[in-house]
Protein backbone atom coordinates (compact mmCIF):
# COMPACT_ATOMS: atom_id res chain seq x y z
CA UNK A 1 0.00 0.00 0.00
CA UNK A 2 1.16 3.48 -0.70
CA UNK A 3 1.67 6.02 2.41
CA UNK A 4 -0.77 8.66 1.63
CA UNK A 5 0.98 12.82 1.93
CA UNK A 6 1.15 13.77 -1.29
CA UNK A 7 -2.15 16.01 -3.04
CA UNK A 8 -1.69 13.25 -5.99
CA UNK A 9 -4.81 11.69 -6.95
CA UNK A 10 -3.04 8.52 -7.12
CA UNK A 11 -5.31 5.09 -6.87
CA UNK A 12 -4.56 2.13 -5.09
CA UNK A 13 -6.30 -0.91 -5.20
CA UNK A 14 -7.28 -2.29 -1.86
CA UNK A 15 -9.13 -4.77 -0.38
CA UNK A 16 -10.72 -8.42 2.86
CA UNK A 17 -12.99 -7.53 2.95
CA UNK A 18 -10.38 -6.77 3.31
CA UNK A 19 -8.14 -9.19 1.54
CA UNK A 20 -5.38 -7.18 1.05
CA UNK A 21 -6.51 -4.86 -1.50
CA UNK A 22 -6.42 -1.70 -0.88
CA UNK A 23 -9.30 -2.34 -3.80
CA UNK A 24 -10.19 -5.45 -1.33
CA UNK A 25 -12.85 -6.43 0.89
CA UNK A 26 -11.94 -6.07 4.27
CA UNK A 27 -9.14 -7.53 6.53
CA UNK A 28 -7.29 -10.03 6.92
CA UNK A 29 -8.00 -11.74 10.06
CA UNK A 30 -5.53 -11.30 12.19
CA UNK A 31 -4.16 -7.94 10.72
CA UNK A 32 -6.51 -5.70 9.85
CA UNK A 33 -9.94 -5.01 8.46
CA UNK A 34 -9.24 -4.39 4.79
CA UNK A 35 -11.38 -5.22 2.42
CA UNK A 36 -10.51 -7.12 -0.74
CA UNK A 37 -11.04 -4.60 -3.48
CA UNK A 38 -10.35 -1.43 -1.53
CA UNK A 39 -8.45 1.40 -3.31
CA UNK A 40 -5.73 3.43 -1.47
CA UNK A 41 -5.23 6.65 -3.25
CA UNK A 42 -3.09 9.49 -2.36
CA UNK A 43 -5.39 12.30 -2.00
CA UNK A 44 -5.81 15.48 -0.90
CA UNK A 45 -7.19 16.16 2.20
CA UNK A 46 -11.29 17.37 2.47
CA UNK A 47 -10.93 20.96 1.82
CA UNK A 48 -14.26 20.94 3.94
CA UNK A 49 -12.33 21.93 7.35
CA UNK A 50 -13.09 20.25 10.46
CA UNK A 51 -16.11 20.31 12.76
CA UNK A 52 -18.45 23.65 12.79
CA UNK A 53 -18.40 25.06 16.33
CA UNK A 54 -21.87 23.48 16.90
CA UNK A 55 -20.34 20.79 16.53
CA UNK A 56 -17.36 20.55 18.30
CA UNK A 57 -19.26 22.15 20.98
CA UNK A 58 -21.61 19.00 21.17
CA UNK A 59 -18.85 16.05 20.79
CA UNK A 60 -16.58 18.50 23.81
CA UNK A 61 -20.03 18.63 26.17
CA UNK A 62 -20.76 14.77 25.23
CA UNK A 63 -17.37 13.65 26.68
CA UNK A 64 -17.42 16.11 29.43
CA UNK A 65 -20.66 15.11 30.81
CA UNK A 66 -19.50 11.36 30.28
CA UNK A 67 -16.15 12.03 32.35
CA UNK A 68 -17.86 13.76 35.22
CA UNK A 69 -21.15 11.83 35.34
CA UNK A 70 -20.44 8.13 33.97
CA UNK A 71 -20.14 5.60 37.47
CA UNK A 72 -16.70 4.34 36.65
CA UNK A 73 -13.50 5.97 35.58
CA UNK A 74 -13.78 6.21 32.00
CA UNK A 75 -11.02 5.95 29.10
CA UNK A 76 -10.87 9.02 27.28
CA UNK A 77 -8.72 7.73 24.47
CA UNK A 78 -10.97 4.64 23.96
CA UNK A 79 -13.93 7.62 23.76
CA UNK A 80 -12.47 9.66 20.84
CA UNK A 81 -11.52 6.23 19.08
CA UNK A 82 -15.21 5.21 19.76
CA UNK A 83 -16.33 8.53 18.13
CA UNK A 84 -14.22 8.38 15.17
CA UNK A 85 -15.23 4.85 14.83
CA UNK A 86 -18.93 5.61 15.40
CA UNK A 87 -18.94 8.05 12.57
CA UNK A 88 -17.16 5.57 9.83
CA UNK A 89 -19.88 2.80 10.81
CA UNK A 90 -22.42 5.61 10.15
CA UNK A 91 -21.32 5.82 6.60
CA UNK A 92 -23.13 2.39 5.92
CA UNK A 93 -20.39 1.28 4.06
CA UNK A 94 -18.19 -2.34 5.38
CA UNK A 95 -15.23 -1.16 3.50
CA UNK A 96 -14.71 2.82 4.97
CA UNK A 97 -13.21 1.95 8.50
CA UNK A 98 -11.01 3.03 11.38
CA UNK A 99 -8.45 1.37 12.99
CA UNK A 100 -6.09 2.03 15.68
CA UNK A 101 -1.90 2.42 15.60
CA UNK A 102 -1.84 -1.36 16.42
CA UNK A 103 -4.11 -2.43 13.64
CA UNK A 104 -2.56 -0.30 11.29
CA UNK A 105 0.60 -1.34 11.64
CA UNK A 106 -0.28 -4.49 11.06
CA UNK A 107 -2.13 -3.49 7.57
CA UNK A 108 0.85 -2.35 6.46
CA UNK A 109 2.52 -4.93 7.17
CA UNK A 110 -0.19 -7.41 5.85
CA UNK A 111 0.36 -5.34 2.52
CA UNK A 112 4.27 -5.58 1.88
CA UNK A 113 3.65 -9.36 2.48
CA UNK A 114 3.63 -10.90 5.73
CA UNK A 115 1.39 -11.38 8.84
CA UNK A 116 0.89 -13.67 12.04
CA UNK A 117 -2.86 -14.74 12.35
CA UNK A 118 -5.45 -17.46 10.96
CA UNK A 119 -4.98 -16.02 7.44
CA UNK A 120 -8.28 -15.23 6.05
CA UNK A 121 -9.18 -11.56 4.57
CA UNK A 122 -12.89 -10.17 6.14
CA UNK A 123 -15.35 -7.57 5.76
CA UNK A 124 -18.18 -6.44 7.72
CA UNK A 125 -21.87 -6.71 6.11
CA UNK A 126 -24.53 -5.38 8.13
CA UNK A 127 -22.76 -5.77 11.62
CA UNK A 128 -21.63 -9.46 10.14
CA UNK A 129 -17.94 -10.78 10.17
CA UNK A 130 -18.10 -12.36 6.70
CA UNK A 131 -14.73 -14.23 4.81
CA UNK A 132 -13.78 -12.67 1.45
CA UNK A 133 -11.43 -15.46 1.03
CA UNK A 134 -8.86 -17.91 3.29
CA UNK A 135 -5.33 -17.11 1.99
CA UNK A 136 -3.04 -19.88 0.77
CA UNK A 137 -1.59 -22.33 2.75
CA UNK A 138 -2.70 -20.58 5.85
CA UNK A 139 -4.67 -22.44 9.05
CA UNK A 140 -7.98 -20.80 7.55
CA UNK A 141 -7.79 -22.69 4.07
CA UNK A 142 -6.01 -25.82 5.78
CA UNK A 143 -9.30 -25.91 7.96
CA UNK A 144 -11.59 -25.03 5.22
CA UNK A 145 -12.92 -21.69 5.35
CA UNK A 146 -14.29 -20.11 2.77
CA UNK A 147 -15.41 -17.23 0.78
CA UNK A 148 -18.98 -16.03 2.34
CA UNK A 149 -18.74 -17.98 5.45
CA UNK A 150 -19.98 -15.55 8.68
CA UNK A 151 -17.71 -16.06 11.78
CA UNK A 152 -20.53 -16.25 14.07
CA UNK A 153 -18.13 -15.97 17.03
CA UNK A 154 -14.53 -16.70 18.56
CA UNK A 155 -13.57 -18.80 21.64
CA UNK A 156 -17.16 -18.51 22.67
CA UNK A 157 -16.99 -14.30 22.53
CA UNK A 158 -20.04 -13.79 19.64
CA UNK A 159 -18.75 -11.38 16.68
CA UNK A 160 -22.32 -10.07 16.28
CA UNK A 161 -22.51 -6.47 15.89
CA UNK A 162 -18.91 -5.85 16.46
CA UNK A 163 -16.88 -3.23 14.62
CA UNK A 164 -14.92 -4.81 12.34
CA UNK A 165 -11.42 -3.85 13.81
CA UNK A 166 -12.33 -4.96 17.54
CA UNK A 167 -13.43 -8.41 15.73
CA UNK A 168 -10.66 -8.94 13.90
CA UNK A 169 -8.61 -8.06 17.02
CA UNK A 170 -10.65 -10.94 18.94
CA UNK A 171 -9.71 -13.13 15.96
CA UNK A 172 -6.01 -12.49 15.98
CA UNK A 173 -3.65 -13.90 18.46
CA UNK A 174 0.08 -15.57 18.54
CA UNK A 175 1.56 -17.88 16.56
CA UNK A 176 0.22 -21.34 18.13
CA UNK A 177 -2.40 -20.09 20.15
CA UNK A 178 -5.93 -21.75 19.37
CA UNK A 179 -9.13 -20.30 17.76
CA UNK A 180 -12.15 -22.10 18.17
CA UNK A 181 -14.39 -20.50 15.54
CA UNK A 182 -18.38 -20.80 14.94
CA UNK A 183 -19.14 -20.45 10.92
CA UNK A 184 -22.56 -19.60 9.35
CA UNK A 185 -22.42 -21.22 6.13
CA UNK A 186 -24.87 -21.31 3.09
CA UNK A 187 -26.89 -24.67 2.95
CA UNK A 188 -25.79 -25.89 6.66
CA UNK A 189 -28.73 -26.21 8.65
CA UNK A 190 -26.35 -25.49 11.82
CA UNK A 191 -23.18 -23.33 12.43
CA UNK A 192 -20.46 -25.37 11.91
CA UNK A 193 -17.10 -25.56 14.12
CA UNK A 194 -13.74 -25.06 13.04
CA UNK A 195 -10.10 -25.34 15.73
CA UNK A 196 -7.25 -23.54 13.93
CA UNK A 197 -3.92 -22.75 15.16
CA UNK A 198 -2.46 -19.37 14.54
CA UNK A 199 0.86 -19.32 12.65
CA UNK A 200 2.54 -16.73 10.80
CA UNK A 201 1.67 -16.18 7.62
CA UNK A 202 3.59 -15.79 4.22
CA UNK A 203 2.48 -13.65 1.41
CA UNK A 204 3.94 -15.32 -1.45
CA UNK A 205 1.30 -14.56 -4.13
CA UNK A 206 2.58 -16.08 -7.45
CA UNK A 207 2.72 -19.81 -7.99
CA UNK A 208 3.57 -20.52 -11.90
CA UNK A 209 4.31 -24.08 -13.46
CA UNK A 210 4.19 -25.34 -17.11
CA UNK A 211 2.36 -28.01 -18.55
CA UNK A 212 4.22 -30.76 -20.47
CA UNK A 213 1.76 -29.91 -23.52
CA UNK A 214 2.61 -25.73 -23.52
CA UNK A 215 0.37 -25.05 -21.30
CA UNK A 216 1.34 -22.09 -18.26
CA UNK A 217 -0.38 -21.56 -15.12
CA UNK A 218 -0.24 -18.56 -12.92
CA UNK A 219 -1.49 -18.19 -9.72
CA UNK A 220 -2.22 -15.10 -8.05
CA UNK A 221 -3.23 -15.20 -4.21
CA UNK A 222 -3.13 -11.58 -3.94
CA UNK A 223 -2.06 -7.92 -5.36
CA UNK A 224 0.81 -6.93 -2.78
CA UNK A 225 3.35 -4.18 -3.49
CA UNK A 226 5.84 -6.86 -5.52
CA UNK A 227 3.18 -9.27 -6.92
CA UNK A 228 3.63 -7.32 -10.25
CA UNK A 229 7.10 -7.87 -10.44
CA UNK A 230 6.76 -11.85 -9.31
CA UNK A 231 4.22 -12.02 -12.10
CA UNK A 232 6.43 -10.56 -14.78
CA UNK A 233 9.30 -12.71 -13.77
CA UNK A 234 7.31 -15.50 -13.36
CA UNK A 235 5.50 -15.10 -17.04
CA UNK A 236 8.82 -14.21 -18.65
CA UNK A 237 10.62 -17.80 -17.10
CA UNK A 238 7.48 -19.94 -18.93
CA UNK A 239 7.44 -17.73 -22.45
CA UNK A 240 11.28 -18.79 -22.43
CA UNK A 241 10.45 -22.17 -22.02
CA UNK A 242 8.09 -22.24 -25.24
CA UNK A 243 4.68 -21.71 -23.36
CA UNK A 244 1.89 -21.41 -25.37
CA UNK A 245 -0.59 -20.45 -24.06
CA UNK A 246 -1.66 -19.30 -20.14
CA UNK A 247 -4.15 -19.69 -17.87
CA UNK A 248 -4.33 -17.33 -15.01
CA UNK A 249 -5.73 -18.09 -11.96
CA UNK A 250 -7.38 -15.38 -9.25
CA UNK A 251 -9.82 -17.77 -7.61
CA UNK A 252 -9.50 -17.24 -3.63
CA UNK A 253 -7.50 -13.76 -4.42
CA UNK A 254 -9.15 -11.08 -2.09
CA UNK A 255 -7.46 -8.18 -4.32
CA UNK A 256 -4.92 -5.67 -3.74
CA UNK A 257 -2.84 -3.00 -4.67
CA UNK A 258 -4.54 -0.96 -7.94
CA UNK A 259 -1.18 0.43 -9.38
CA UNK A 260 0.12 -3.54 -9.23
CA UNK A 261 -3.03 -4.79 -11.10
CA UNK A 262 -3.15 -2.35 -13.51
CA UNK A 263 0.60 -3.09 -14.01
CA UNK A 264 -0.09 -6.75 -14.75
CA UNK A 265 -2.71 -6.16 -16.84
CA UNK A 266 -0.79 -4.33 -19.28
CA UNK A 267 1.22 -7.48 -19.94
CA UNK A 268 -1.90 -8.61 -21.85
CA UNK A 269 -3.79 -5.13 -23.21
CA UNK A 270 -2.83 -3.66 -26.23
CA UNK A 271 -2.06 -0.13 -26.15
CA UNK A 272 -3.96 2.60 -25.42
CA UNK A 273 -6.95 -0.13 -24.81
CA UNK A 274 -8.83 0.57 -21.01
CA UNK A 275 -7.97 -1.53 -18.26
CA UNK A 276 -10.49 0.50 -15.86
CA UNK A 277 -12.15 3.51 -14.73
CA UNK A 278 -13.06 4.92 -11.75
CA UNK A 279 -15.34 7.57 -11.06
CA UNK A 280 -15.41 10.17 -8.27
CA UNK A 281 -18.23 11.41 -6.43
CA UNK A 282 -18.55 14.20 -9.01
CA UNK A 283 -19.07 11.37 -11.63
CA UNK A 284 -15.73 12.88 -12.93
CA UNK A 285 -13.94 9.48 -14.63
CA UNK A 286 -10.18 8.64 -15.26
CA UNK A 287 -9.18 5.84 -17.95
CA UNK A 288 -6.53 3.72 -16.70
CA UNK A 289 -5.02 2.57 -20.62
CA UNK A 290 -2.50 0.18 -20.88
CA UNK A 291 1.31 1.45 -22.41
CA UNK A 292 1.99 -2.14 -22.77
CA UNK A 293 0.81 -5.11 -25.45
CA UNK A 294 -1.16 -7.79 -26.15
CA UNK A 295 0.51 -11.41 -26.41
CA UNK A 296 0.37 -13.91 -29.36
CA UNK A 297 -0.77 -16.65 -27.04
CA UNK A 298 -4.46 -17.42 -26.04
CA UNK A 299 -5.41 -16.41 -22.49
CA UNK A 300 -7.68 -17.68 -19.94
CA UNK A 301 -8.73 -15.88 -16.83
CA UNK A 302 -9.94 -18.57 -13.65
CA UNK A 303 -12.10 -16.98 -11.00
CA UNK A 304 -14.90 -17.73 -8.31
CA UNK A 305 -16.80 -16.59 -5.67
CA UNK A 306 -13.53 -15.34 -3.48
CA UNK A 307 -12.49 -13.41 -7.05
CA UNK A 308 -12.37 -9.88 -5.64
CA UNK A 309 -11.67 -6.38 -6.54
CA UNK A 310 -8.11 -6.35 -7.94
CA UNK A 311 -8.96 -9.88 -9.02
CA UNK A 312 -12.05 -8.60 -10.90
CA UNK A 313 -10.33 -5.36 -12.42
CA UNK A 314 -7.88 -7.89 -14.07
CA UNK A 315 -10.46 -10.21 -14.84
CA UNK A 316 -12.77 -7.22 -16.68
CA UNK A 317 -9.88 -5.59 -18.34
CA UNK A 318 -8.43 -9.21 -20.19
CA UNK A 319 -11.91 -10.06 -20.77
CA UNK A 320 -12.78 -6.89 -22.28
CA UNK A 321 -9.55 -5.50 -23.86
CA UNK A 322 -7.36 -8.60 -24.30
CA UNK A 323 -9.78 -11.08 -25.56
CA UNK A 324 -9.20 -13.50 -22.48
CA UNK A 325 -11.70 -15.47 -21.61
CA UNK A 326 -12.79 -16.04 -17.98
CA UNK A 327 -14.19 -19.44 -16.55
CA UNK A 328 -15.56 -20.41 -13.44
CA UNK A 329 -17.56 -19.06 -10.43
CA UNK A 330 -19.39 -15.85 -10.45
CA UNK A 331 -17.02 -13.58 -8.43
CA UNK A 332 -17.57 -11.52 -5.61
CA UNK A 333 -18.38 -8.00 -6.75
CA UNK A 334 -16.53 -5.62 -4.67
CA UNK A 335 -16.50 -2.44 -6.96
CA UNK A 336 -15.40 0.70 -4.56
CA UNK A 337 -11.70 2.16 -4.10
CA UNK A 338 -10.81 3.19 -0.88
CA UNK A 339 -7.89 5.80 0.12
CA UNK A 340 -5.93 5.15 3.37
CA UNK A 341 -4.89 8.14 5.37
CA UNK A 342 -2.32 7.40 7.82
CA UNK A 343 -0.35 10.59 8.61
CA UNK A 344 -3.53 12.98 9.38
CA UNK A 345 -4.15 12.16 12.70
CA UNK A 346 -1.33 12.23 14.03
CA UNK A 347 -1.10 9.22 16.43
CA UNK A 348 -0.09 6.15 13.91
CA UNK A 349 -4.14 5.25 13.67
CA UNK A 350 -5.67 5.13 10.21
CA UNK A 351 -8.45 5.88 8.58
CA UNK A 352 -9.67 4.09 5.20
CA UNK A 353 -12.19 5.52 3.28
CA UNK A 354 -14.07 4.66 0.54
CA UNK A 355 -13.58 7.69 -2.25
CA UNK A 356 -14.62 6.41 -5.83
CA UNK A 357 -16.27 3.50 -7.80
CA UNK A 358 -14.90 1.67 -10.43
CA UNK A 359 -15.51 0.11 -13.75
CA UNK A 360 -15.00 -2.27 -16.37
CA UNK A 361 -13.43 -1.35 -19.78
CA UNK A 362 -16.90 -1.05 -21.08
CA UNK A 363 -18.24 0.87 -18.33
CA UNK A 364 -20.03 -1.86 -16.11
CA UNK A 365 -19.94 -1.29 -12.17
CA UNK A 366 -19.73 -4.98 -10.91
CA UNK A 367 -20.53 -3.71 -7.26
CA UNK A 368 -22.48 -6.19 -5.34
CA UNK A 369 -23.26 -8.39 -8.66
CA UNK A 370 -19.93 -9.33 -9.79
CA UNK A 371 -18.23 -10.74 -13.39
CA UNK A 372 -20.11 -13.72 -14.98
CA UNK A 373 -17.87 -16.13 -16.56
CA UNK A 374 -17.56 -16.82 -20.49
CA UNK A 375 -17.84 -20.80 -19.02
CA UNK A 376 -19.16 -21.65 -16.05
CA UNK A 377 -17.55 -24.05 -14.34
CA UNK A 378 -18.74 -25.86 -10.83
CA UNK A 379 -16.12 -27.77 -8.48
CA UNK A 380 -17.05 -31.21 -7.49
CA UNK A 381 -19.78 -30.93 -4.37
CA UNK A 382 -17.05 -32.37 -1.92
CA UNK A 383 -14.66 -28.73 -2.37
CA UNK A 384 -17.60 -26.87 -0.25
CA UNK A 385 -18.81 -29.76 2.00
CA UNK A 386 -18.81 -28.06 5.47
CA UNK A 387 -16.25 -30.42 8.51
CA UNK A 388 -17.99 -33.61 10.60
CA UNK A 389 -19.46 -32.53 14.20
CA UNK A 390 -16.82 -34.56 15.73
CA UNK A 391 -18.19 -34.52 19.03
CA UNK A 392 -21.33 -37.19 17.71
CA UNK A 393 -21.14 -40.29 16.59
CA UNK A 394 -22.86 -40.86 13.37
CA UNK A 395 -24.27 -44.66 13.00
CA UNK A 396 -27.01 -46.62 10.97
CA UNK A 397 -30.34 -45.40 10.76
CA UNK A 398 -29.52 -41.35 11.77
CA UNK A 399 -30.62 -39.13 9.66
CA UNK A 400 -28.51 -34.95 10.19
CA UNK A 401 -26.45 -32.64 8.08
CA UNK A 402 -23.17 -34.50 9.48
CA UNK A 403 -24.26 -37.42 8.24
CA UNK A 404 -24.71 -35.57 4.53
CA UNK A 405 -21.29 -34.17 4.60
CA UNK A 406 -19.83 -37.60 5.04
CA UNK A 407 -22.04 -38.97 2.27
CA UNK A 408 -20.84 -36.37 0.18
CA UNK A 409 -17.25 -37.15 1.53
CA UNK A 410 -17.28 -40.77 0.96
CA UNK A 411 -18.72 -40.06 -2.49
CA UNK A 412 -15.92 -37.93 -3.69
CA UNK A 413 -13.48 -40.22 -2.08
CA UNK A 414 -14.64 -43.36 -4.54
CA UNK A 415 -16.54 -44.96 -1.65
CA UNK A 416 -20.10 -44.70 -2.93
CA UNK A 417 -22.57 -44.28 -0.45
CA UNK A 418 -25.50 -44.50 -3.08
CA UNK A 419 -27.33 -41.20 -1.27
CA UNK A 420 -26.33 -37.74 -0.48
CA UNK A 421 -29.27 -36.46 1.56
CA UNK A 422 -28.32 -37.32 5.57
CA UNK A 423 -30.02 -40.95 5.63
CA UNK A 424 -27.45 -43.05 7.23
CA UNK A 425 -28.54 -46.41 5.81
CA UNK A 426 -27.13 -50.07 5.25
CA UNK A 427 -24.81 -48.77 2.01
CA UNK A 428 -23.73 -45.87 3.79
CA UNK A 429 -22.52 -48.17 6.82
CA UNK A 430 -21.12 -50.26 3.96
CA UNK A 431 -19.38 -47.42 2.50
CA UNK A 432 -17.90 -46.31 5.68
CA UNK A 433 -16.65 -49.81 6.10
CA UNK A 434 -14.38 -49.75 3.33
CA UNK A 435 -12.82 -46.05 3.82
CA UNK A 436 -12.07 -47.43 7.14
CA UNK A 437 -10.30 -50.05 6.36
CA UNK A 438 -8.45 -48.51 3.36
CA UNK A 439 -7.22 -46.43 6.20
CA UNK A 440 -6.28 -49.10 8.45
CA UNK A 441 -9.35 -48.11 11.39
CA UNK A 442 -11.17 -50.67 12.88
CA UNK A 443 -14.04 -51.33 9.81
CA UNK A 444 -16.70 -50.94 12.49
CA UNK A 445 -19.44 -48.94 9.68
CA UNK A 446 -19.29 -46.30 12.60
CA UNK A 447 -17.83 -42.91 11.99
CA UNK A 448 -16.68 -41.48 15.03
CA UNK A 449 -14.06 -38.48 15.73
CA UNK A 450 -11.02 -40.65 14.46
CA UNK A 451 -12.78 -41.71 10.86
CA UNK A 452 -14.29 -38.28 10.69
CA UNK A 453 -11.14 -37.10 10.98
CA UNK A 454 -9.08 -39.30 8.47
CA UNK A 455 -12.28 -38.49 6.02
CA UNK A 456 -11.57 -34.74 6.01
CA UNK A 457 -7.79 -35.69 5.89
CA UNK A 458 -8.15 -37.93 2.60
CA UNK A 459 -10.88 -35.41 1.42
CA UNK A 460 -8.20 -32.25 1.23
CA UNK A 461 -6.10 -34.24 -0.09
CA UNK A 462 -8.72 -35.18 -3.18
CA UNK A 463 -9.19 -31.58 -3.31
CA UNK A 464 -5.53 -30.72 -3.71
CA UNK A 465 -5.19 -32.74 -6.21
CA UNK A 466 -5.19 -30.86 -9.70
CA UNK A 467 -6.77 -34.07 -11.42
CA UNK A 468 -10.00 -33.34 -9.48
CA UNK A 469 -10.21 -29.51 -10.22
CA UNK A 470 -12.40 -29.38 -12.55
CA UNK A 471 -12.16 -25.21 -12.99
CA UNK A 472 -8.20 -25.82 -13.79
CA UNK A 473 -9.19 -28.71 -15.71
CA UNK A 474 -11.66 -26.93 -18.01
CA UNK A 475 -8.90 -23.65 -17.98
CA UNK A 476 -6.14 -25.97 -19.60
CA UNK A 477 -8.73 -27.80 -22.28
CA UNK A 478 -10.12 -24.22 -23.41
CA UNK A 479 -5.81 -23.10 -23.83
CA UNK A 480 -5.42 -26.57 -26.08
CA UNK A 481 -8.31 -26.20 -28.21
CA UNK A 482 -7.20 -22.20 -28.85
CA UNK A 483 -4.12 -23.86 -29.85
CA UNK A 484 -4.86 -26.07 -32.00
CA UNK A 485 -7.18 -23.72 -33.74
CA UNK A 486 -4.67 -21.38 -34.28
CA UNK A 487 -1.96 -24.16 -35.18
CA UNK A 488 -4.59 -25.60 -38.22
CA UNK A 489 -4.88 -21.65 -39.20
CA UNK A 490 -0.89 -21.60 -39.82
Amino acid sequence: MLKKSTAAFMMIAALLCGSLLTLGVTGYVNVFGQAAGEGVAAAPVPAAGGLQEKESQKLGTALSLIEGNYYEKVDREKLIDGAVNGMMEALGDPYSNYMGKETAQKFEESIEGSFSGIGAEVSSDNGKVVIVSPIKGSPAEKAGLQAKDIILSVNGETLEGMELNAAVAKIRGPKGSKATLKIQRAGAAEPLEFVLTRDDVKLETVYAKLGKDGVGVIEVTQFSMNTAERFKEELGKLEKQGMKGLVIDVRNDPGGVLPVVIEMAQQFVPSGKAIVQVEDKNKKREVSTSKGSSKDYPVVVLMNKGSASASEILAGALQQSAGAKLIGDNSFGKGTVQTSFDKQLGDGSLLKITIAKWLTPNGTWIHGKGIKPDIAVAQPDYFSVAPINKSVTLQYNMNSTDVKNAQIMLNGLGYKPGRKDGYFDTATKDAVKKFQSASKLQATGIINAKTAEALELALVKAIKDPVNDNQLNKGIAEIQKEIKASSSKK
